[in-house]
């Protein structure tokens, strides 16, 4: 038992029965439990209790053993001076100030289920994917309300895309550039495509876009890998980034784009040419994304988008490959753009004067595939539904926010678990 649990089940009112009786023998009922408070002070507000034919108004302190009252140091804190009620799960010393105080004390240990700490302490248990991975029935506790989780999620997002914003001067097109830029780099590149991205300013991207080899001279230049050149075209792309670099005071950056741990189509070289690639063939990025109203209209601007001709027989620089082949992005990979990039920054834009982009973003998602990761097959390895990208971001974000944080007492799904059975 810890007070984090006893607050919960006092909260939820998880007992045997309700026929209290205080430490001295006297019958006590329970008129309002109380507001869970989560500041500092007692752990229950505007409590209401019946005692010795008084009702009784005020605060409810709750603790593991009723010598906590000493160990917190609640004696003499004023917040504490509205007591009307102590509750422990074991009596084990008599508190002199609360007696004094006519304040009575109740013990909670045999009005709760064994049943319900055997179920609580697996799942505290180590090594399973879902702390209530032993007792988890998809039948009985179906995982509900995935719209609501995910605009939750999103809700989050538009928190760090604001930040972004007031870094970038307002500028939702710089915005986007560096959001794409980490989606473009998965997770092994993520976080180096992000910070060139950073690096830049937005209008030299935005000047040089007509002109598909100056941006990959410039990603690539940026990256450290135009120092020396392997075969022709990449003196060509040397000479632009030299030029760019004197014109527009370009920094240097310390970290260079990593290719282990990837297949050779994931290769930040292949993937940066697309990412100018995409720049170049659409002039208003920004507004096609932003006024596109179903997933078509999305796949239309990502479709045409392919690594240069240098790269039809290559996939790392001067290397020619034995298979020669055109790389477009594939549908799973404009999939995760749009997962990761383009679509909570759509819905920051408009979810401040667009009343229906609830709606429009969600249907989005459902008409994407679910993703592909370990965290979803484990959740379907419990044999939950997960059909689209609307149900996989939701239960990605709830295992990163409650399983993973064992944050079962503001679960759903544990609070279901430690219900279930409870009379």
């Amino acid at each position: 038992m810890n007070e984090k649990l006893l607050q919960y089940l006092w909260n939820f009112k998880i007992f045997k029965n309700f026929d209290f009786k205080d430490v001295e023998g006297n019958d006590l009922e329970i008129l309002d439990f109380g507001k869970w408070n989560f500041n500092s002070g007692p752990d229950f507000l505007l409590g209401k209790i019946k005692t010795k034919d008084l009702v009784l108004a005020g605060n409810i302190e709750l603790h593991v053993k009723s010598s906590d009252w000493i160990f917190h140091q609640h004696s003499g804190n004023p917040e504490f001076e509205n007591l009307i009620l102590h509750a422990v799960f074991i009596h084990d010393v008599e508190i002199e100030e609360l007696r004094n105080k006519n304040i009575p004390t109740i013990e909670l240990k045999d009005y709760i289920d064994e049943t319900l700490l055997w179920k609580y302490e697996s799942l505290l248990k180590e090594n399973q994917f879902i702390p209530c991975e032993t007792l988890f029935d998809h039948r009985k506790i179906p995982f509900l309300f995935p719209e609501e989780t995910l605009l939750k999620k999103l809700d989050e997002k538009s928190v760090e895309i604001e930040e972004s914003l007031k870094i970038n001067k307002n500028n939702y097109e710089a915005v986007l550039f560096q959001n794409l830029a980490y989606a473009f780099g998965l997770k092994v590149n993520s976080g180096i495509f992000r910070q060139m991205a950073d690096s830049l300013d937005f209008s030299v991207v935005n000047k040089i876009r007509q002109n598909q080899t100056q941006l990959e001279a410039l990603f690539f230049g940026m990256s450290g890998w135009l120092e020396n050149p392997e075969d022709e075209q990449m003196v060509i792309w040397k000479r632009e980034f030299d030029f760019l670099k004197s014109k527009y005071s370009l920094p240097e950056l310390r970290s260079i784009p990593k290719f282990s741990r990837l297949r050779p189509p994931n290769f930040p070289t292949i993937r940066l040419s697309q990412l100018a690639s995409l720049y170049h063939l659409n002039q208003n990025l920004f507004s096609k994304l932003i006024s596109a109203k179903n997933n078509n209209e999305i796949d239309a601007i990502f479709k045409n988008v392919k690594a240069s001709e240098y790269w039809d027989n290559r996939f790392n620089f001067g290397k020619i490959s034995p298979v020669e082949s055109k790389k477009f992005l594939t549908e799973d990979f404009i999939d995760l753009i749009l997962i990761n990039a383009v679509l909570p920054l759509k819905y920051a834009y408009n979810k401040n004067y667009d009343e229906n982009i609830n709606d429009e973003i969600l249907d989005f998602y459902r008409n994407i595939q679910a993703e592909k990761n370990t965290v979803i097959d484990s959740w379907k390895s419990l044999r939950v539904k997960i059909e689209n990208a609307l149900e996989s971001q939701a239960m990605l974000f709830h295992h990163k926010n409650y399983c993973e944080k064992k944050n079962c007492l503001n679960c759903g799904i544990g609070f279901q678990l430690l219900k279930v059975e409870q009379k």
